[in-house]
């Protein structure tokens, strides 16, 4: 067995080959495909085939991890945090270097492969759900982001727009500002003008008291700056609409792709059967768990990936039970809406969610039990390959403090 260490970096990558013994076998500074071949003739040398050899780096993404799976290599993705603990077992004086980082993964592996987790063996299909799942999450919080961004601008020099709209993510709201970004440009839209907009951004059956609403709203007397102020401020305004409608132009396409790729992976039925999975969470869900039955080999270990079972600290007499913050973020964030959802679609769950909170638990810590509890019952329906169903995932005698 040979041992390969691989410090990531942007333009060039540290390699460390280590044998069974511990004896530094080869180093090397390699980069792009040519670098690739180099390293895979080395590695050659030392190992009949590529079974035989492990490869530990700080990522599990990207064309070095495709093309060292791709080519039968074993690859580990050590967390960065457990790589700054192993180097001090080599520099007690803090000393780093990326060549240095290489060996400590190559010996990491040597030592304690059993205690770290092999790049999962998920389907081409899976990977690129992940891709477009972690895309849409990315753009709904730009839309976020840029959504506040407007409302910390409107509440400087316009705040009838914010009575106007409770929700500036509308189209309504945006096509309105994008038309009148001003104080004094939304006073001067008569009623057929708005009703006009409302067209334009999809409402057809428009009441008139709607219409009413918005022309009374904008026409009632209110506070104003310099013009060359608001004029300035109306600009940014519609700076950030028209980022926002491109965001969601974004959002719609991504949407449509993930819920194709969805629909036509064979979990797709499994996941859409339990309560509050859609296309959106459903796609989030699977493509960061992935499909490799051979991943998760209890449910203890997907709740733990997921950040949904807490962390236990005991010393002494002291015992405390905290939230686990070494988590998959982004699984963790699915988690906490998928059980937000679930409790609108289950009877089960929202039974599970008020007893927690009847027994002590903030509505996070409810909902991460809850999550917990979700990510349990998608286990056993994965392994068994059965549909979710009610009247087993909560049975009427379940007890308070399951």
């Amino acid at each position: 067995m040979v041992f390969c260490g691989i410090d990531w970096a942007e333009h060039h990558h540290d390699v460390a080959i280590v044998n069974a013994v511990g004896e530094v076998v080869a180093k090397r500074r390699i980069n792009g495909i040519t670098g690739f071949t180099q390293l895979t003739e080395l590695l050659c040398v030392y190992a009949e085939r590529p079974a035989d050899v492990q490869v530990a780096l700080e990522t599990d993404r990207g064309l070095l991890v495709a093309a060292l799976r791709a080519a039968g290599y074993r690859v580990f993705a050590i967390n960065p945090k457990a790589v700054d603990r192993y180097r001090d077992r080599y520099a007690v004086s803090g000393a780093k270097s990326d060549a240095a980082d290489a060996l400590v993964l190559a010996n990491l592996l040597r030592t304690d492969a059993a205690r770290h987790r092999e790049v999962a063996n998920d389907s081409a299909q899976v990977e690129a759900i992940a891709v477009v799942a972690r895309a849409h999450q990315d753009a709904v919080r730009v839309r976020l982001r840029d959504t506040g961004r407007l409302r910390s601008l409107l509440r400087e020099f316009f705040p009838a727009a914010l009575t106007a709209f409770p929700n500036l993510a509308t189209r309504t709201a945006l096509q309105i500002l994008a038309a009148a970004p001003t104080p004094s440009q939304a006073q001067a839209l008569d009623r057929e003008q708005i009703r006009a907009l409302l067209g334009a951004a999809g409402r057809i059956c428009l009441r008139a008291s709607e219409v009413e609403r918005l022309h009374q709203t904008f026409a009632a007397e209110q506070l104003h700056h310099r013009p060359e102020v608001e004029e300035a401020m109306g600009v940014a305004v519609r700076a950030i609409v028209a980022t926002l409608l491109g965001i969601d132009a974004a959002i719609a396409e991504l949407e449509a792709a993930l819920a194709a790729r969805f629909d036509n992976h064979p979990d797709a039925e499994i996941l859409r059967s339990l309560p509050g999975l859609g296309v959106v969470l459903g796609g989030r869900v699977l493509g960061e768990f992935g499909d490799d039955p051979t991943r998760f080999l209890d449910p203890a270990s997907r709740r733990r990936y997921a950040g949904t079972a807490p962390v236990t600290r005991a010393s002494g007499k002291s015992r405390v039970v905290l939230l686990r913050r070494a988590r998959n973020q982004r699984l963790a964030d699915a988690c906490r809406w998928w059980a937000f959802n679930a409790m609108q679609h289950s009877p089960g769950a929202m039974a599970y969610y008020r007893r927690r909170r009847a027994a002590g638990d903030t509505h996070e810590a409810a909902l991460r039990r809850l999550g917990s509890k979700l990510v349990g019952q998608l286990h056993h329906c994965l392994e068994h390959r059965e549909p979710y169903r009610e009247d087993i995932a909560w049975p009427a005698s379940l007890p308070t403090a399951a």
